[in-house]
C-alpha cells in the first residue's frame, strides 16, 4: 500500500494539523529524517514524532504556508522518499543491532532535542544578561525597566527565529506581495531600536 494511503488526519486547526501515521515512520531513524524534512518546509516551525502513539504533529505559520500546500508538500516528500526504498532501508537498520534498540528507547529523541533547544536558549539568554548585568546601578534603582527590556530582547529573538525562513525564502523573493509584513518588520525594529537609544 502506498505510503499517502496510510495517513490520516487527525486533525486540524489554524497553524496546526496532527496526523496518524503508519508503524514504519515511527523507527528511530526514520522519524529523525521525516521531522528533519519536514522542518525545512518554509513556513513550518516544529516537527513532533510521536512514536509509541504513532502520530505526528505539524506547526505552521498560516499565512505563509496554507493547509493544502503543506499537505501536498508533506506527500510529495514521503512518496519521493518511499519510492526511493528509504523507509524500508531505515527501518531494517532500526532493527538490527543492541545500538539500534537502545537508541530506539521512548523519549531520547525528545530528550535529545529538548537539550540542543535549551542549550540555544541558555546560550541566548546568556548573552542577554550578560549585557544587563552590565548595568548594575540600573538593575537596583529601575528593575521594572531592566527586565521589561530584559524580555523584549528575548521576545525578538523568538520572533526572528519563527520567522526566519518565510523572510528568507518568501518575503526577499516578493516583497510587494508581502509588504504588510515588512511594515510590521521595520515598525517593530525601529520600536525596538527607540527603546535602546538613550533620551
Amino acid at each position: 500500500m502506498s505510503i499517502s494511503k496510510e495517513i490520516i488526519l487527525r486533525h486540524h486547526s489554524a497553524g496546526h494539523v496532527r496526523l496518524q501515521i503508519p508503524q514504519r515512520l515511527c523507527s528511530n531513524e526514520v522519524a529523525q529524517f521525516i521531522s528533519e524534512a519536514i522542518g525545512n518546509i518554509t513556513g513550518v516551525y516544529r516537527v513532533n514524532v510521536f512514536k509509541k502513539q504513532q502520530k505526528l504533529a505539524i506547526r505552521f505559520i498560516e499565512e505563509g504556508l496554507g493547509f493544502a500546500e503543506l499537505m501536498q508538500q508533506l506527500l510529495d516528500l514521503l512518496v519521493e522518499s518511499e519510492n526511493k526504498g528509504l523507509f524500508v532501508e531505515k527501518q531494517a537498520v532500526a532493527k538490527t543491532g543492541l545500538k539500534s534498540k537502545l537508541a530506539d528507547l521512548t523519549g531520547v529523541n525528545w530528550v535529545k532535542k529538548k537539550y540542543v533547544a535549551g542549550k540555544e536558549t541558555a546560550q541566548a539568554v546568556g548573552i542577554l544578561a550578560k549585557l544587563g548585568l552590565k548595568k548594575k546601578p540600573e538593575l537596583f534603582t529601575n528593575p521594572e525597566k531592566t527586565l521589561t527590556t530584559f524580555f523584549n530582547d528575548i521576545l525578538v529573538l523568538f520572533l526572528i527565529k519563527t520567522h526566519w525562513k518565510l523572510i528568507t525564502k518568501k518575503w526577499l523573493l516578493a516583497p510587494l506581495t508581502y509588504r504588510y509584513n515588512w511594515m510590521a518588520v521595520f515598525y517593530l525594529m525601529y520600536l525596538f531600536i527607540r527603546s535602546k537609544a538613550k533620551k
